[in-house]
């Protein structure tokens, strides 16, 4: 029977290969960002070619929702496309 050690430069070397494909897998079914349910400040800005300001200006009045995830602000797929459409559920 053989025996074969892993080393720590092993599982280091197995987590480098995971994150790759996991990032192949995640960024082949992101291509499009309207896509995915929810999107970044960015996204959203030049989706809706709107300034930072303005983006702030429509959260801060509660047109468009968002959650806060760590220093990052998400918007959901569903509340932009009801912002665009004209309706907006919040009130």
């Amino acid at each position: 029977m053989e025996i074969d050690i892993i080393t720590r430069e092993d599982l280091r070397q197995f987590k480098r290969e995971m994150l790759e494909e996991f990032k192949q897998i995640i960024g082949s079914k992101a291509k499009d960002s309207f896509e995915r349910e929810w999107l970044k400040s960015a996204e959203v800005r030049k989706l809706l070619g709107v300034s930072p300001g303005t983006l702030q200006n429509l959260r801060a009045g509660g047109t468009l929702p968002y959650r806060k995830v760590g220093g990052s602000m998400y918007y959901h797929r569903e509340d932009i496309r009801k912002m665009m459409e004209g309706g907006n559920d919040n009130g």
